[in-house]
């Protein structure tokens, strides 16, 4: 400790009267800083180096238990509790989590499904149990809203829409983007909000066609859509709270960048194991059983 005070003042202080300060020997001390680091020290190094290359790439949004897969996944032996610890040592944290502002308009007059699918978020089979919701951005044009289909089976956006208002075409292009991408088989169950948007008429009639089954959210609960929330918490978190946006089409371009590049592709998710939504879809069903990947 005191070779290590004694190097951080070097510059502020003769190097002769830090040690005799600190009672050491000016050879002892030339022999310390000649001294190789120790492995564990260089291992260290070399884990630092991964970590925050991770970290970046991540676009400061990975905490350690992901930053610890990710050290897996490139071949560098590492427990958890370490690449923690390092971490806390060099001060590489995750972006926190803003609040989420919920914003349907659930009156109107229009018909209502239950809620069949009961706050079940997870499906054994892809094409089988789908999510769909609505949020906003800002940009110095206005706003742009963006509507998502989410995949309850891995987490995968399979259809997404954005444009510059709120009619029920925002919904629609949404879901006849996943149904062109993934084409499932009779039954689906679809699930959202009760929003106007996905209680109209013409929504219901293009989930009927093709044999899906219409469930929405109690009035004014937000956890019975709970994955969706959860993507736009990330979303924003991750790329809309960290900057602005000019235009919509430049917000439509990182959206789409976001979403497609990295959250579907490469973004780890604890509950998937720390795969990403493709990845888990590779290692658990053959190519063909996908229909077309979104």
């Amino acid at each position: 400790m005191r070779y290590s005070f004694i190097q951080q003042q070097e510059g502020r202080f003769s190097v002769a009267a830090l040690c005799r300060a600190l009672k050491v020997s000016r050879s002892g001390y030339s022999a310390w800083k000649r001294r190789r680091p120790s492995r564990r020290a260089q291992e260290e190094q070399g884990l630092l180096i991964e970590i925050r290359a991770a970290h970046q790439e991540s676009k400061g949004t990975y905490g350690s238990p992901r930053i610890h897969r990710e050290l897996l996944a490139r071949e560098f032996t590492c427990s958890e509790n370490r690449a923690a610890r390092i971490m806390r040592k060099y001060e590489i944290t995750a972006r926190p989590l803003r609040r989420y502002v919920t914003t349907t308009d659930s009156n109107h007059p229009l018909p209502v499904a239950p809620n069949r699918l009961e706050r079940k978020f997870t499906a054994e089979e892809p094409n089988t149990h789908w999510s769909a919701d609505i949020t906003y951005l800002w940009t110095d044009e206005g706003w742009l809203y963006l509507s998502v289909v989410l995949d309850l089976h891995s987490r995968r956006v399979v259809g997404w829409s954005m444009k510059d208002n709120l009619d029920r075409s925002l919904v629609m292009t949404a879901l006849e983007s996943a149904l062109q991408q993934r084409n499932p088989g009779a039954g689906l169950i679809c699930h959202s909000d009760r929003g106007s948007q996905y209680a109209s008429g013409d929504y219901q009639a293009l989930l009927s066609g093709v044999g899906a089954v219409c469930s929405m959210s109690r009035r004014g609960n937000c956890y019975d859509n709970a994955p969706v929330e959860s993507f736009f918490a990330s979303l924003k978190r991750e790329l809309i709270h960290r900057g602005s946006f000019t235009t919509r089409d430049e917000a439509r371009t990182a959206v789409f960048e976001w979403i497609a590049v990295w959250y579907n592709r490469k973004r780890r998710h604890s509950s998937l194991g720390y795969l990403s939504p493709e990845q888990f879809e590779q290692q658990h069903h053959p190519p063909e059983t996908m229909r077309r990947a979104a």
